[in-house]
């Protein structure tokens, strides 16, 4: 780069609709508003004495005469670089393209292509659909539109519903936007500046964003065209990059902010890919996790139900209670077979257990308080560990004990903002598969390993093999030294690595008291569900005075490993409806069999099967209704039973059945000991219980 001193940046105007005054913003600095004829002020030149050594990912250095953006570093290594960047990673951190870098920095260019550019293309997109509305929809006020998994979303003030030929027009103007090649700008502004101009524009929930914001925040504007929004940013450089592989899936209320005191708005949600072929086969997938929906299927099956006065907790019906205990069934015996001893504590505990555990601060928004008529503040557990530390501190433990394992499945209760909850995926009142380990510093890998193994064990009896772990470190809420997190981390870690399984960093996304690894399922259709998780915890022994007795006679603290493999039953019944399309494996449906008799002269006949099956522990019904066979069977296929029966004089006299199985079309008649036998032997439960 030669070296010159730069030239200023040009001065840019905003544009206020409807007024005549105008924001210039100059390369010496930001400028102030004018209500009528405008003229930019003296630009002061900065004396640029910097020179800034740009640092490479694949080690070389490039050193520059003066400030410079990505764009200038990609033209400055070849011009087709050059076309091909959007944006700039400054010392990791994502910057706009055309953002001057003034001091040392490694810095990475980002094409289209990186993967991590989808996020910020998503942005762009929200940006854009913010936009289109308004073009379409003067008046419309704008609040926040944020990227999220797979797209982006933007709430919008307006007294007028969306309508589903709305969302079709602003998907066109969108494509138009994108077509024009707007460039997006971004401005520094004061707060001044920026609560003025947004005033001017007549958007009330900017200005009270802005007013909410830190004293010393930098405060950015991005202008495309003729809109302008307040956002950190960054963005690519102009609107076509976004690309048009998206789409507008729904509109939703929403409250301003989350809280349901605030007015409610309208969420618009679109999805937003790379390209068109990954849009098709994700439009795919939402047709079919709305055909897999578990709250329909959960209807139509009769399993469960919510309503408003209990929000967020579920109430079971005895087909959905009777899955929900074919599952404690089977997890209770795998604990068994694993070395648990299943205990059970309190639903409610004094405020003091909870300041000593530290969720008092750390957790406190998420738990259910309530004060007695003496005063006293108790809390619904939301998690079951303290409860259990209370049971490893009765009488003296010694390390002969260890590794001591303790399950309960807990009932907790945590709140979660009403629009947060759906149906049995976020609830707010659940029951954990939950268990501790109370071990010795030298245990915690051999332990972790059992963990691993049982929780990949587990979910291959539910057909789940494409497993992933991430492991997540400290958050920054936390409790603890940072000296017990550098260990707790370094035993997960070398446990985890010890397995040989490929894993992800999950930065800062571990619990409170210590790090986890997250296990993630991936389903039928590609979807991923995290459930299980092992937790590596010094803090609780330490907070909860929980020892042992060594080897040495000494005292000493344990370790605490915190262990969940469903996660919570509500979720993965809601997980396992989806999976299965409601068409579970005979040991886990909730009804298995329905008999039917074709004539009234063989009622009698279906009454004995059904004892019969009842006595070889299948769970069966009979359906006696005066209607037509056909009818019956569709009625139970729409019900997802697995088998259907239906028994005739022939039947009768042969001692036979037709056994109709979910999905066929057709029948095969057997013998009744024959069913009995082979129906029997398919209702067990797993292998891995039995052996």
């Amino acid at each position: 780069m030669a070296r010159s001193q730069p030239e200023p940046d040009s001065l840019r105007l905003f544009k206020a609709r409807g007024g005549q005054a105008r924001l210039g913003i100059g390369g010496a600095g930001v400028y102030v508003l004018h209500d009528s004829a405008w003229s930019p002020p003296t630009i002061r030149h900065k004396d640029i004495s910097t020179m800034p050594t740009i640092r490479f990912p694949d080690g070389n250095q490039r050193d520059y005469d003066a400030p410079v953006s990505g764009f200038d570093i990609a033209a400055s290594i070849s011009k087709s670089l050059s076309k091909k960047v959007g944006l700039a990673l400054v010392d990791g951190q994502a910057w706009d393209l055309h953002r001057k870098i003034e001091t040392d920095a490694t810095v990475e260019l980002i094409t289209r292509e990186d993967p991590r550019a989808m996020e910020h293309l998503r942005h762009d997109a929200a940006h854009v659909m913010a936009q289109a509305v308004q073009e379409l929809f003067p008046g419309t006020q704008v609040t926040i539109g944020p990227a999220i998994e797979n797209g982006f979303y933007y709430d919008f003030a307006r007294e007028e519903p969306f309508s589903t030929h709305d969302l079709e027009a602003i998907e066109k103007r969108m494509a138009q936007i994108v077509d024009r090649n707007i460039a997006i700008e971004r401005q520094v502004v004061s707060r001044q500046e920026a609560l003025d101009f947004f005033k001017n524009q007549g958007e009330d929930y900017k200005i009270e964003l802005i007013n909410d914001l830190p004293e010393d925040e930098t405060i950015t504007l991005y202008t495309q065209g003729e809109f302008t929004d307040l956002c950190r940013g960054p963005h690519f450089p102009s609107t076509k990059w976004m690309g048009k592989a998206f789409k507008l899936t729904k509109v939703a209320g929403a409250y301003w902010r989350g809280n349901s005191d605030n007015a409610m708005l309208q969420r618009i949600y679109g999805t937003h890919w790379p390209s068109k072929e990954e849009l098709d086969a994700h439009l795919k997938q939402i047709e079919e996790a709305e055909r897999r929906d578990h709250r329909k299927l959960g209807v139509a099956m009769d399993l469960f139900h919510f309503q408003p006065d209990a929000p967020g907790c579920v109430f079971w019906h005895p087909k959905g209670w009777q899955m929900f205990m074919s599952l404690n069934d089977y997890m209770r015996a795998r604990n068994q077979k694993a070395g648990y001893l299943e205990v059970n504590t309190p639903e409610i505990m004094d405020r003091s257990l909870w300041e000593q555990s530290g969720h008092w601060e750390a957790y406190h928004d998420n738990m259910f308080v309530t004060e007695t008529e003496d005063g006293r503040l108790f809390a619904i557990k939301p998690m079951n560990c303290p409860g259990h530390v209370q049971i490893f501190n009765q009488g003296q433990r010694s390390y002969r004990e260890l590794p001591y394992r303790v399950s309960e499945f807990g009932k907790v209760h945590r709140y979660e903002p009403s629009g947060a909850l759906h149906g049995l995926l976020r609830v707010r009142g659940f029951t954990q598969d939950d268990a501790h380990i109370f071990c010795t510093e030298d245990q915690i890998t051999q332990e972790s390993l059992a963990i691993i193994d049982l929780v990949y064990s587990i979910y291959a009896d539910f057909g789940f093999t494409d497993i992933s772990v991430k492991f997540s470190d400290r958050p920054e809420k936390r409790v603890g030294s940072d000296d017990l997190w550098d260990k707790a981390e370094a035993a997960l870690r070398e446990a985890l690595e010890s397995t040989g399984k490929d894993y992800t960093l999950n930065p800062g996304e571990g619990a409170f008291y210590g790090p986890k690894l997250e296990f993630v399922m991936r389903d039928a259709i590609g979807r991923e569900w995290q459930c299980g998780t092992l937790q590596v915890d010094f803090n609780l022994p330490e907070r909860l005075d929980a020892e042992y007795v060594g080897e040495d006679s000494q005292r000493h603290r344990p370790v605490m490993l915190h262990r969940a493999l469903f996660g919570s039953f509500e979720r993965f019944v809601g997980i396992l409806i989806e999976e299965f399309e409601g068409k579970f494996p005979l040991w886990l449906a909730p009804l298995q069999a329905v008999v039917s008799p074709i004539t009234e002269k063989a009622e009698g006949y279906a009454m004995d099967v059904v004892e019969a099956m009842r006595k070889a522990g299948l769970r069966v019904d009979a359906d006696l209704r005066n209607e037509r066979i056909n009818y019956k069977i569709r009625e139970h296929s729409l019900a997802k039973v697995p088998i259907i029966i239906a028994v005739g004089e022939r039947e009768m006299e042969d001692r036979s059945v037709a056994v109709r199985r979910l999905g066929s079309q057709g029948q095969t008649v057997m013998s009744l000991d024959d069913f009995l036998s082979s129906a029997s032997e398919e209702a067990r439960m797993p292998e891995s219980v039995r052996s």
